[in-house]
């Protein structure tokens, strides 16, 4: 029987989602530790996707196969023995065939900056001190990305991949000047590794002025290489959103509503 659990999580602490070999303090690690010792049998999962060490999930999808229907509240048993760093919101029974990575259909990725210095966001958005950005260029270059297909410019390791092409649907960003606040959100059907703050990257040296609008566009249809990119903070992006063709994901998770409110 296979198990969609849909789940949300507080990367800070932790050093990344996937299981690796010489650390213990994976996302992946821990949720397979805990559903071991429920199931008295070593369990494992599968996720729709990678996230770095430091990076946030408001949503994320995990699969689980078990033996039989268990016969107890599973939410509530995991969720019991999780840290308080990450919740399950939600389990679906699910095809056999039905694939939580290669099912989804798109993903939403939301990056937060601050430049006022504020206790409360430190943890959850990344702060650049006194920013002082042309909004205009940088709105502009969301459009380049939204109608940009090949991201091999714009990857930490383009030659992981058979290919580095993405269907971006949507590319927005929002600004609260008031609030010292941004919001930067992408929706694909793929990302490559590091895609994401590495375009934060560009967009902050567009905004700065140290990066110009042509050379920003020379840069994504690899005219040129900028070869000194280096990713954003990873502590302001947030996996936000996945998308099946046959299944309707809650997404009233409090913690992106409320980073989101007067950046809408």
């Amino acid at each position: 029987m296979r198990y969609f659990i849909n789940l949300g999580y507080d990367g800070s602490q932790y050093s990344g989602w996937q299981r690796q070999k010489n650390t213990q303090d994976t996302i992946q690690e821990i949720i397979e530790d805990k559903l071991s010792q429920i199931f008295k049998t070593p369990t494992t999962v599968y996720g729709c996707g990678r996230t770095d060490a430091g990076v946030h999930a408001s949503q994320y999808v995990m699969q689980v196969n078990l033996e039989q229907a268990p016969d107890f509240d599973f939410k509530f048993r995991l969720n019991k023995n999780l840290p308080d760093d990450i919740a399950v919101f939600e389990i679906f029974k699910v095809e056999d065939d039905q694939n939580c990575r290669y099912n989804a259909v798109a993903r939403t990725y939301d990056y937060f900056i601050h430049w006022k210095k504020d206790p409360v966001l430190m943890r959850y958005s990344s702060f650049y001190q006194d920013l002082s950005l042309d909004y205009d260029i940088m709105e502009a270059a969301t459009q380049l990305i939204l109608k940009t297909r090949d991201f091999r410019a714009i990857c930490k390791q383009p030659d992981l991949y058979d290919n580095t092409t993405c269907k971006i649907t949507n590319c927005e960003l929002f600004i609260n000047e008031e609030q010292g606040r941004l919001r930067f959100t992408i929706t694909s059907n793929r990302f490559l590794r590091g895609m994401i703050r590495i375009l934060i990257f560009f967009l902050l040296k567009l905004g700065t002025g140290k990066l110009s609008l042509q050379e920003f566009k020379d840069i994504l249809n690899q005219k040129v290489e900028f070869k000194d990119k280096q990713p954003a903070l990873p502590n302001g992006l947030f996996l936000s959103k996945v998308e099946y063709p046959f299944l309707n994901l809650s997404d009233s998770h409090q913690l992106i509503e409320m980073l989101k409110q007067g950046l809408d």
